[in-house]
């Protein structure tokens, strides 16, 4: 294969300070494999040239980010079922002649969890509740990951409770949504709780109160940049189990440069070690 076709990408508008090229050139290094992965930044006009230049060989796919998701999910000609369900792709690859696309958030979002918090998923634990905040695309694929876990119920609790109403009702029982406020009502009996907005990026805001949670409820927050937010911070504080989201970032690169190296890799923690000395947090 000419060298020009060993290529992936992260595309997206902006991906400036993507580090989805650090985790897949460790890969790659570690693997000894002659690639490369590339920031693609194009603007959604530009998404259909960029997937064509796939399908004619120049490039082996790549990841999408945001805002391109839901276009991707248009654009590709197989989708794979995890998209299918979300009604966005993160994921693209070449094969058979077609272009391939898939959502591998969940997947990320569960093997972080399986890897730091072993049995955060045990069967008392579901009818308890977990508890999602944010109504964004990340909580989609993280609603869907939770009921395939079988918690029951999925409360969805937003600002805009409309938008939390939408995601219930599209992605039915056991989904409930309740406004950010009500939280505290239902906190009580809850076993997980993630924070999938963007509220506590700034280091200094927690998106809710943690004093109505039981103290084994189990707190991730997606965000990897603080590494350490308000919101897990504040639930260190009062001795509760938390997650990062640096580990989702790591496993839901995993398949795509399975797709395009033909190598499946792992997350170690010398992996982890170079992201987290990236973002001046200590490893």
């Amino acid at each position: 294969m000419a060298e020009s076709s060993q290529k992936a990408f992260i595309t997206g508008w902006p991906v400036t300070h993507s580090r989805s090229p650090l985790i897949h050139g460790h890969w790659l290094a570690q693997h000894r494999l002659d690639g490369s992965y590339e920031k693609q930044g194009v603007e959604v006009a530009g998404l259909a040239d960029l997937f064509d230049a796939v399908r004619r060989g120049e490039w082996l796919g790549g990841n999408v980010t945001l805002p391109h998701k839901e276009a991707a999910f248009a654009l590709v000609d197989e989708v794979h079922e995890p998209a299918k369900r979300l009604g966005a792709v993160n994921t693209v690859w070449h094969a058979g002649g077609r272009l391939h696309g898939t959502n591998t958030d969940g997947l990320g979002f569960l093997a972080n969890l399986d890897e730091r918090s072993a049995g955060w998923d045990a069967a008392p634990k579901h009818n308890r509740g977990a508890l999602v905040l944010g109504a964004g695309g990340a909580a989609r694929a993280i609603i869907v990951a939770l009921q395939d876990r079988g918690f029951a119920p999925v409360f969805i609790a937003n600002r805009t409770v409309e938008k939390a109403k939408q995601l219930a009702v599209e992605f039915g029982a056991p989904c409930k949504a309740i406004s950010l406020e009500d939280s505290c009502e239902v906190a009580k009996n809850i076993a997980f709780m993630v924070n999938t907005t963007s509220v506590g990026m700034d280091g200094k805001s927690a998106p809710i109160n943690l004093d109505a949670f039981p103290q084994d409820c189990l707190i991730n927050d997606i965000i990897y940049s603080p590494l350490e937010t308000p919101l897990l911070a504040d639930a260190r504080k009062r001795a509760m189990p938390v997650v990062d989201g640096l580990g989702m970032l790591l496993h839901q690169a995993v398949p795509g440069f399975e797709h395009w190296f033909g190598v499946r890799p792992s997350v170690t923690e010398d992996l982890r070690s170079l992201i987290l000395c990236d973002l001046g947090a200590t490893p």
